[in-house]
């Protein structure tokens, strides 16, 4: 190997570790990886650049509007009260019933928005009909991944593979060619997550309180006041009177800290008690007098007590906080509301809360005005706002005519497109009719024209147009060539086959710790040296790379509709494993198993 080539394999490595510690945004430390590499000269200028005006990753731009003008027009709203059945059946029956149509939504739909309205929606139904959401969110995230495989717009995975066989000279893929293999996979899926996997999620049987096993338990602190009635009350066994549905988890006092659980207390003046409860169980503890919350930041100063109300939010990737502490970070002065209580991946932070830096996912309790709700519901740094409940969005239906005619134009379009007369020489092609949909969303108003900005995950778009640099660099570099071969030595007396399936895995495990996009730029590289080594078609490589990176079912990390289910069913990272491992082995028996078949090597 060459200087070069360790360089970039020490980039890339860095910058997997970067990316699994959260230090900056995946665009920053990709876009970071990107720009040392310039800077050592292994890309050029040009070279990094190169990404920002690649096909695919405009497409995704412009798909971002048309889901933003999706969400906007209450389609999706009206799906699923249509879809949710209004009976209680057998659980597998009920999977099935709102997997397939969810399914079928994200074959032509950004996962994201799907799952931020279906989410809240499928959480409140499954409470009413006395069934544990627990079961049916995580299958409401794999439903959108196997729609996803089966198109090219299902998700941005497929068209950055897209966007680089094009950009190397390949024929790209055709808007149902993944189908072929995305299909079985889903249909295999469907019967494995409603008829077993769902036995390793959470059952609501098994639980005391069936209405409130699947809220989340949360950690809050309290200070006892001056000439309080709680002075002199005793605590034992965490009881303390008035305190319904709450537990004393320990006081503190003078840098003492007593255990509620064992140790008998008799509060003081000044006392701070940690206590544990339900998120709606802090609006009673509130209306108690003698005892003040403490939060991180002076609520007092901004807001009358009268106008104060609990609402949960869910910290989005784009949230500007994300890496600072609740200390540092000043909300009472950005949103006029302070932090309550804080839980990550199924569990309450109880301590130094202050000092905990904020990441993606995290679930804060606030208190808030009721402007709060109006002036970020439709912001895109919470994936979900709920304020004593859920939210409910007015459906604009008037809206729903020009979206439903914009969207069927669109996928007749990106489908058929190759017979359609060329516009001067041009064939139309899937972001001619994605950028024509954005635009008529647009002209008719089906999402704000003056917010369009706000639509557009801009640190996806630099995620993906960092990558190519980087997947760039791995073929400058010759690092490439050698993963390749060493890929191929490992299994060459196995034949293409075996190296398929070495591929399919090494982009699978990139996927669960990093971003599927930049998963899916660096294995292209690898792959496509591979098959030029063998003497084969790339193709089918391609084709694992395309659902390998998106098949990401074992982490929350690994795909962001993952994350935001977790955030919404309170799911801790086992559950995760329990379920998504079984999951990616059937994918990947299915993939190396079928992708030689229908795609000759």
């Amino acid at each position: 190997m060459t200087f070069s080539t360790y360089i970039v394999l020490i980039t890339i490595l860095v910058m997997i570790v970067a990316l699994v510690k959260d230090a900056m945004r995946p665009g920053l430390i990709i876009f970071s990886s990107a720009v040392l590499l310039m800077v050592l000269g292994i890309i050029t200028p040009n070279e990094l650049v190169a990404g920002f005006s690649n096909k695919g990753m405009l497409t995704i731009a412009a798909l971002f509007l048309v889901s933003e003008g999706v969400r906007y027009s209450g389609v999706l709203n009206k799906v699923a009260n249509i879809a949710l059945p209004k009976k209680k059946r057998s659980v597998p029956r009920l999977l099935l019933s709102i997997m397939l149509p969810i399914s079928g939504l994200s074959a032509f739909l950004n996962n994201t928005p799907v799952v931020i309205i279906f989410g809240p929606v499928i959480k409140n139904w499954a409470q009413k009909i006395g069934l544990s959401p627990k079961k049916f969110l995580i299958p409401l995230s794999y439903a959108t991944i196997f729609g996803g495989i089966c198109t090219l717009i299902g998700t941005s995975t497929n068209l950055v593979v897209d966007g680089m066989m094009q950009e190397a000279g390949f024929e790209g893929l055709g808007m149902f060619e993944l189908g072929k293999i995305g299909f079985a996979i889903a249909l295999v899926g469907f019967l494995y997550v409603s008829f077993i996997g769902q036995h390793f999620l959470p059952d609501a049987k098994k639980l005391k309180n069936a209405n409130r096993n699947n809220d989340k338990e949360y950690y809050y602190s309290l200070s006892v006041t001056q000439n309080s009635k709680y002075i002199g009350e005793i605590i034992k066994n965490g009881a303390l009177n008035d305190f319904k549905d709450i537990t004393v988890v320990a006081v503190e006092r003078e840098n003492q800290t007593f255990d509620c659980n064992t140790d008998r207390v008799v509060l003081q003046e000044e006392d701070t008690l940690l206590i544990r409860g339900y998120s709606e169980d802090i609006e009673s503890v509130l209306q108690l007098s003698g005892l003040k919350i403490n939060t991180q930041g002076n609520i007092d100063a901004i807001l009358k007590e009268e106008d104060l109300h609990r609402i949960e939010v869910v910290l989005a990737p784009r949230f500007p906080g994300i890496g600072s502490t609740l200390e540092e970070f000043d909300f009472p002065a950005r949103y006029q509301s302070v932090v309550l209580a804080l839980h990550r991946n199924g569990s309450s932070i109880s301590s130094n809360l202050s000092k905990e830096r904020l990441r993606p996912g995290d679930t804060l309790v606030l208190m808030a005005n009721e402007e709060f709700v109006e002036t970020w519901k439709e912001s895109k740094i919470f994936f979900l706002i709920s304020s004593k409940g859920e939210v409910e969005k007015p459906v604009k239906t008037y809206k729903i005519g020009w979206t439903i005619l914009i969207l069927m134009m669109m996928i007749l379009g990106a489908t058929f497109g190759d017979y359609l007369p060329t516009v001067k020489g041009n064939q139309p092609d899937m972001f001619f009719f994605a950028s024509l949909a954005a635009v008529l969303m647009a002209i008719f108003k089906v999402f704000p024209p003056k917010k369009y900005s706000k639509a557009i995950s801009w640190d996806v778009l630099i995620t993906i147009a960092s990558a190519f640099a980087i997947s760039k660099a791995l073929v400058n570099s010759g690092a490439a060539q050698q993963i390749a071969q060493w890929s191929i030595n490992l299994v060459k007396h196995m034949g293409p086959g075996a190296v398929l399936a070495v591929i399919y895995l090494l982009t699978m495990v990139f996927t669960e710790v990093i971003t599927n996009n930049a998963a899916a730029a660096i294995a292209f590289p690898i792959a496509m040296s591979a098959a030029h080594q063998l003497g084969v078609d790339p193709r089918p490589f391609f084709i694992a790379i395309a659902i390998a990176a998106s098949a990401s079912f074992s982490t929350p990390i690994g795909y962001q509709t993952n994350m935001i289910v977790q955030a919404i069913g309170n799911y801790k990272f086992r559950d995760y494993l329990r379920i998504g491992i079984p999951m990616n082995i059937l994918a990947f028996l299915i993939s190396v198993f079928l992708i030689p078949l229908i795609w000759k090597f």
